[in-house]
């Protein structure tokens, strides 16, 4: 394997993504930065979930707002569904994995809150399912996806779509979009 080849192509492919960012992205990524920073304002909270590397994505957006980004400012109410792992196994056992996020959301969302998903595929069913229980209390069902937005399309607005196949470069996009959406809450409270 030739490794400066490889570095080549993977930095390529990243810069191809990011670069692509600036099409069909910014306008729904704008809106969910105002909206966040509405709710923040007015008092609401925003809850985050996912799985695998999206739930490691929730937990640091979330860790980024309470304690904070760039500067000392109070905290901010920011929640991931994704650490409480005595929660999140009962729930998959008395209930089953498809609710371990809806639970929480039910408990905790209220009318005005941001509950964001995020899926690199679209397609989570126990994302999908916390985002309809977010709709069903008032809250707004946001998303972070890629590829097409698989089944988050028509269920969370605003939806990010990060135009790409490759899980990686999804991910990469995403924690990169969540660090620039905790700078623009944060910029409004500093």
């Amino acid at each position: 394997m030739d490794l400066a080849a490889f570095f080549e192509t993977e930095l390529a492919e990243h810069t191809k993504v990011l670069e692509s960012l600036r099409e069909g992205v910014q306008q729904p990524f704008l809106r969910l930065c105002t909206i966040c920073r509405e709710v923040v304002q007015a008092g609401g909270k925003i809850l985050f979930l996912g799985n695998g590397g999206s739930a490691a994505d929730a937990q640091h957006l979330a860790t980024e707002l309470v304690v904070r980004y760039k500067v000392n400012r109070r905290a901010l109410p920011a929640i991931a569904l994704t650490t409480d792992t005595s929660l999140l196994t009962a729930t998959a056992n008395d209930y089953s994995f498809e609710e371990v996020f809806s639970r929480q959301v039910e408990a905790l969302a209220r009318p005005g809150d941001v509950v964001i998903g995020i899926s690199t595929s679209g397609q989570s069913p126990n994302v999908l399912r916390a985002l309809k229980a977010a709709k069903d209390l008032g809250a707004v069902a946001a998303g972070l996806s890629g590829r097409d937005g698989g089944a988050m399309v028509g269920v969370a607005d605003p939806l990010v779509i990060v135009p790409a196949t490759t899980t990686a470069r999804i991910q990469e996009m995403h924690i990169f979009l969540g660090h620039m959406l905790c700078d623009a809450i944060e910029k409004a409270f500093a």
